[in-house]
């Protein structure tokens, strides 16, 4: 009886020094999770550039362009060589990235104006939906540009539907692009810093009376148009669309990676107690490029160089965030670019003067706008300290598969959408990717199948002088093997009638026969 009752004792006193010894840990370090699950669960950052060529970092060759933070995630993680967006333009990219579904199957996923209406339906999943499901918080930090509201936006009361009715717990935008009114940035639906003595108004068919555009009031500006941007006048720069109203909230051009940059260190700062997801949506290297005094020479490229090197320093600063809050070893991140790149896209900034020997395309044909691989292949890259180990993959990947991917993640199958969970490929333990993929670039599709890629034909500009970019589009088809043609310098289709018909069937089959029903590009 002694003995039991003495071991009784020693048992009552280890449950107690363990319960006081864990009471210390948490008095000492209050932000320690008390949530077993929490410890289980990966956090998911996904970190989205803006018009970032294939060739535009260091690791996917640039010779003179330094980015050595995306550099150091691509030389600890998977870097993809054949990574792809689903489309050569900014809105269709992104809502492929959120609900798994090719954008050409929504006739709104095009390149939208600051007034559109939400296109994502709030009935159907999105990324952030399922993984709010699943116990993660999740947020948006940066550029949105997938329609707010239904056609009638009032920006001064809550500007709704927009991305928290369509997942996101937190949201911190701007509604559509820099070079676009309104511009302001809107927390959880509302503008930040607005004056009600002062309401906005935004208009992109006509102006506003007695108010200043570039083209009334030349002599305003610090920054020259090239094209299409010539409406309102913000901090000296000329926009698309008609702006008045709203001054105390407009933002800060030079200021705007910092602000988004901060947004997404004090986002995690605040949930790092929690699974979390963030979607951290740069807006470098798009237009206006307005690095911070801090990066202006920098590259020795001009503004779009500089920017790029912005950029780059903004992500390294949130990864050592994410290391600094001990999180970083548990946290997913995928980087990538929504599309090609693009050099003049409506303002004279040097871009092309001071290109030198850098290729923002890599060694690819075509660029934003085209159905060439510069329109979509982009840099990819995924980086999961201590889980992924460092490698190079061939695998035909496409943005279209991280929500399929991600379901797979967390154990949480999805099915009836054109993602494919091909979670090892990210992780690097596997290198197949997809065999067949559709891309698009403004309404216009073709695929990838293989080593190859079919182009049918399409009428319209074979190259858009503004832009200085190839389209893609003949009046013939094409059949290029990238594999031996990265480039893209010799049309087989000819050559190889059997594999046209082949893949020209595969894609009737993918697509749909009303593939020939475009838009024709317009740039604003």
């Amino acid at each position: 009886m002694n003995l039991k009752f003495y071991t009784v004792c020693l048992c009552l006193l280890f449950i107690f020094t363990n319960c006081r010894q864990k009471q210390d840990t948490l008095a000492q370090h209050p932000d320690v999770s008390t949530t077993p699950d929490n410890t289980k669960k990966p956090n998911i950052v996904i970190i989205y550039l803006d018009d970032l060529g294939y060739g535009d970092l260091g690791c996917y060759g640039a010779p003179t362009l330094k980015t050595p933070h995306i550099d150091a995630l691509a030389n600890g993680g998977v870097k993809f060589t054949n990574g792809y967006a689903t489309s050569a333009t900014c809105t269709p990219s992104r809502y492929g990235l959120l609900t798994g579904v090719y954008p050409w199957k929504n006739k709104q996923a095009k390149i939208l104006p600051g007034t559109a209406p939400l296109i994502i339906d709030t009935t159907q999943l999105t990324l952030p939906k399922l993984l709010k499901k699943e116990g993660y918080h999740t947020g948006i930090v940066g550029k949105w540009h997938l329609g707010l509201g239904i056609g009638q936006v009032d920006w001064n009361t809550t500007v709704a539907p927009g991305p928290n009715q369509v997942g996101f717990d937190y949201a911190y935008i701007m509604a559509a692009t820099q070079d676009r009114v309104p511009t302001v940035y809107i927390e959880n639906g509302q503008v930040v810093g607005l004056d009600p003595n002062d309401p906005i108004q935004v208009d992109y068919a006509s102006n506003f009376e007695g108010e200043p555009t570039a083209i009334s009031h030349p002599e305003r500006l610090t920054m020259k148009w090239h094209h299409g941007h010539n409406n309102s006048i913000v901090n000296g720069i000329p926009r698309i669309g008609y702006m008045k109203g709203g001054e105390a909230a407009k933002w800060s051009d030079i200021d705007m990676a910092d602000h988004f940059l901060k947004g997404a260190q004090d986002y995690v700062k605040k949930h790092k107690n929690e699974p979390f997801f963030l979607y951290y949506a740069m807006q470098q290297p798009h237009v206006p490029r307005t690095p911070h005094p801090r990066f202006v020479g920098s590259s020795g490229m001009g503004p779009r160089g500089d920017v790029i090197v912005e950029a780059d320093w903004a992500v390294g600063e949130f990864v050592k965030t994410l290391e600094k809050e001990g999180l970083l070893e548990n946290t997913l991140i995928i980087l990538s670019s929504d599309n090609g790149p693009v050099l003049n896209d409506g303002y004279y900034d040097d871009a092309v003067e001071k290109l030198g020997a850098h290729d923002p395309n890599g060694g690819l044909r075509g660029g934003k706008y085209s159905l060439f691989e510069a329109g979509t292949r982009v840099p990819f890259i995924t980086y999961y300290k201590g889980t992924i180990t460092p490698k190079v993959s061939d695998a035909i990947v496409c943005q279209l598969d991280v929500l399929a991917s991600v379901a797979q993640l967390i154990d949480t199958p999805v099915t009836d959408l054109d993602s494919m969970a091909i979670l090892d490929t990210f992780l690097g333990h596997s290198d197949e990717g997809r065999e067949d993929l559709i891309i698009e670039a403004t309404t216009r599709t073709a695929l990838r199948s293989g080593d190859w890629l079919m182009i049918p034909p399409y009428e319209g500009k074979t190259y858009e002088e503004q832009v200085g970019i190839e389209t893609g589009s003949s009046n013939a088809y094409q059949l290029y093997n990238l594999k031996n043609d990265k480039g893209q310098k010799y049309n087989l289709a000819a050559s190889y009638p059997k594999i046209l018909e082949s893949l020209t069937a595969k894609f009737e089959a993918l697509r749909g026969t009303d593939y020939n029903t475009i838009e024709q590009l317009e740039l604003k």
